[in-house]
């Protein structure tokens, strides 16, 4: 039987997953997703703040006359798309190689809010899995790319519904990317999770869409994909999972 949440509001579970990640038991399992993130992020955070600016001075130099007057508006919502061009970039990479490491970390975290053993796999059940978890990770990319390039065309020609168009795109592909990896512990299939996720949109979106913004603030993304992970979890243990396991 699965826990009730006492909340329905998604964006409690990024704080939820910060209580989780570093619970004993499950922070060791935390450990190595933080450091890949660590190491990626540091990149990332230089290559933002070198490109950022050019940037967005750029696209507000090609913006037609008529639409200056929106430049206040613009300004902000182009920063916090760019930054969350790198911020899904970067995530992307880094989960491709903490793929294996998150799926583990989603289990674990589903076993200690479940109270039912998780496998002990060791590290020949993390070996054995790798393939299925890679071949996951370029399953999303795969849905992602097409989608992604379609609503920043939109970012680009259609000022501020672009921009928050994009925004909430980023949000639903963080839910995804996170919420996943519980799904296919349990192997439903993607387009079953992905349906999941949109019966419960509004808890889905507005975790995603948090977890995106603060992935794009330095220092504070250096902690989010186990955070992320484990928060996605609790939120599929406690919506999601009676649907699915019987």
């Amino acid at each position: 039987m699965t826990t009730s949440s006492a909340s329905d509001f998604g964006a409690s579970y990024v704080a939820r997953g910060f209580e989780l990640a570093f619970q004993k038991g499950v922070r060791r399992y935390a450990l190595i997703p933080l450091l890949i993130n660590i190491v990626l992020f540091s990149i990332a955070i230089a290559a933002v703040f070198h490109y950022t600016t050019l940037w967005v001075a750029d696209f507000m130099a090609w913006l037609p006359a008529w639409l200056y007057w929106l430049e206040v508006i613009l300004w902000p919502l182009i920063i916090v798309a760019v930054l969350l061009l790198f911020a899904m970039t970067f995530t992307s990479v880094a989960n491709i190689i903490a793929s294996p490491f998150n799926s583990l970390l989603a289990e674990k975290v589903e076993a200690r809010l479940t109270g039912i053993p998780a496998p002990d796999t060791g590290l020949t059940g993390l070996i054995k899995d790798i393939p299925r978890t890679l071949g996951r990770e370029f399953q999303k990319i795969i849905y992602f790319l097409p989608r992604s390039l379609g609503f920043f065309l939109l970012l680009l020609f259609l000022p501020v519904i672009g921009q928050v168009l994009w925004l909430l795109w980023g949000g639903w592909m963080m839910t995804i990317q996170y919420a996943d990896y519980a799904f296919d512990n349990h192997k439903v299939p993607f387009r079953d999770m992905r349906q999941s996720l949109y019966q419960h949109q509004g808890k889905s979106l507005t975790f995603g869409v948090v977890v995106a913004f603060l992935a794009s603030v330095p220092i504070i993304n250096l902690l989010m994909i186990p955070i992320a992970v484990c928060g996605s979890t609790a939120m599929w243990v406690d919506h999601m999972r009676s649907n699915h396991i019987r």
